[in-house]
């Protein structure tokens, strides 16, 4: 009781990883976890900035390209308006300009509302819709000038007037491009500068799960290792424990051999020659009693008859203890004799096949086999409810091959043999005897099919000090 509470403290010492490996994979988790809604706040960061900014930027820059392209063909109509021998009149480009300032007019809404507000832009912006309102002002009245037959007058105003505001409205569109230029390239560094920041997070995250898988991991291995080590102090124990527990019950096997053989000697030697000399004396007495003593000798007869019947019955017992068939015949012979003696007493019928035919077997390892078949034979009788058994002996050059099979109810067959059955002291020792001669001890069974019990032990050569006391 002692011992085992000791082995049970020794278990509750044992530390275990677990609570630290969850906190160290929840830590992980968790950083996993920020990691990933970090990058995706900043990678959507990104998107809107590049669709807020970049992209209108864009768009803002080609409505200022068109507007200084509307500029441009201003600047040639107005050259081809002021020349004095132009065929057509300046009315004529009414249309023309109409259209143009129309296009001017709606790239510069457009650019307004897709470029990002500024200070600087913003001004710029103010200024450019004062430049077309005034260039607006300026065209309305040379085109009056022209209408009202003053085309000399129209080709001063476009040469002073229209052509300054023109070109100022182109000014203003070149301005507002590099405005815009610059705030791309302002977007371009914004943007570096957060890939910049998320690839330097990236590489800080990496580092700190490389620290604490490394981390994780030593740790594992060191409690792993102290873990194994005190299993392994642990099995030693358990194993110095089990060679003790199995010297033990093979001294108790021995015990019990001895303590038969002692018994079979004192029934065969002492009860038998006290039996005997009983019957040896009624003998005699029935000799000297008169015939006309017809009760006398009756009974003396009955009592001879029940000192004979109770010798047979001791030399038999003493037979079962310790068979003298054994270290007479060997083997083969006493398994023999031993059904035999089984079928009579318990009237189940038992059929024996085989004969040794290699070697020698040692009278010593010979009675464990011996044994072995008795309790098979024993627990047909107690469990299987059986009517026919079977007791099969072979051998080989390496191998002694011992089976006992029954037709009885069977049993389900669990995967310790020591729990096969009820409490399985006897099968239990069948296993002992069988490990003790290097052998194996198997049983197959099921619920319905019969029990068959199986030996295998490998064959000795004999030696020159064995052979003699050994059987052929």
């Amino acid at each position: 009781m002692v011992e085992s509470q000791t082995e049970h403290d020794l278990l509750k010492e044992i530390p275990s990883p677990s609570t630290r490996l969850w906190a160290g994979l929840c830590i992980i988790l968790s950083i996993f976890v920020v990691f990933a809604v970090y990058s995706i706040h900043e990678v959507r960061g990104l998107e809107d900035f590049q669709a807020n900014v970049v992209q209108r930027n864009r768009k803002a820059s080609l409505q200022l390209l068109r507007l200084q392209n509307d500029g441009y063909l201003l600047a040639e109509s107005t050259s081809d308006m002021a020349v004095l021998e132009s065929r057509v009149p300046i009315a004529d480009w009414r249309p023309e300009f109409a259209r143009l300032r129309n296009d001017m007019s709606d790239a510069a809404r457009q650019e307004s509302q897709f470029a990002v507000s500024t200070a600087p832009s913003d001004v710029k912006r103010a200024q450019l819709r004062g430049a077309l309102a005034d260039f607006g002002i300026v065209a309305d009245q040379v085109f009056a000038l022209a209408q009202s037959g003053n085309e000399e007058a129209a080709r001063k105003l476009i040469q002073t007037d229209l052509e300054n505001k023109r070109a100022i409205i182109t000014e203003i569109a070149a301005r507002l491009l590099l405005l815009n230029d610059r705030a791309q390239a302002e977007a371009g560094e914004r943007i570096s500068a957060v890939y910049g920041s998320v690839k330097q997070q990236i590489l800080i995250v990496i580092g700190a799960l490389f620290l604490l898988a490394l981390a994780t991991g030593l740790y594992t291995f060191q409690a792993n290792r102290k873990t194994f080590e005190r299993l392994r102090h642990l099995a030693e124990r358990l194993q110095s424990q089990s060679e003790q527990l199995r010297r033990l019950s093979w001294k108790l096997i021995n015990l019990q051999e001895e303590t038969l053989r002692q018994v079979a000697r004192d029934l065969h030697d002492e009860f038998g020659q006290i039996l005997t000399a009983i019957g040896m004396m009624l003998g005699r007495l029935e000799r000297r009693t008169p015939a006309e003593d017809a009760g006398a000798l009756k009974d003396l007869r009955t009592v001879k008859n029940v000192v004979e019947d109770t010798l047979q019955n001791i030399r038999d017992r003493s037979q079962m203890f310790r068979p003298a068939v054994l270290d007479d015949f060997g083997l083969d012979r006493s398994l023999e004799w031993l059904t035999e003696q089984f079928s009579r007493q318990t009237g189940i019928e038992v059929h024996f096949e085989g004969k040794l035919t290699n070697g020698f077997f040692p009278r010593e390892d010979a009675i464990h086999l011996y044994r072995i078949v008795q309790e098979a034979l024993n627990n047909v009788a107690r469990h299987s409810k059986a009517r026919s058994a079977w007791v099969t002996l072979k051998d080989s050059i390496l191998e002694l091959w011992l089976e006992v099979r029954d037709n009885g109810v069977g049993f389900p067959v669990r995967q310790d043999i020591q729990r096969a059955t009820g409490d399985g002291i006897g099968l239990m020792s069948m296993q002992e005897r069988a490990q003790h001669l290097n052998g194996t001890l198997t049983i197959r069974s099921a619920p319905n099919e019969g029990t068959v019990v199986s030996v295998s032990v490998p064959l000795r050569k004999p030696s020159v000090q064995t052979a003699t006391g050994k059987v052929v």
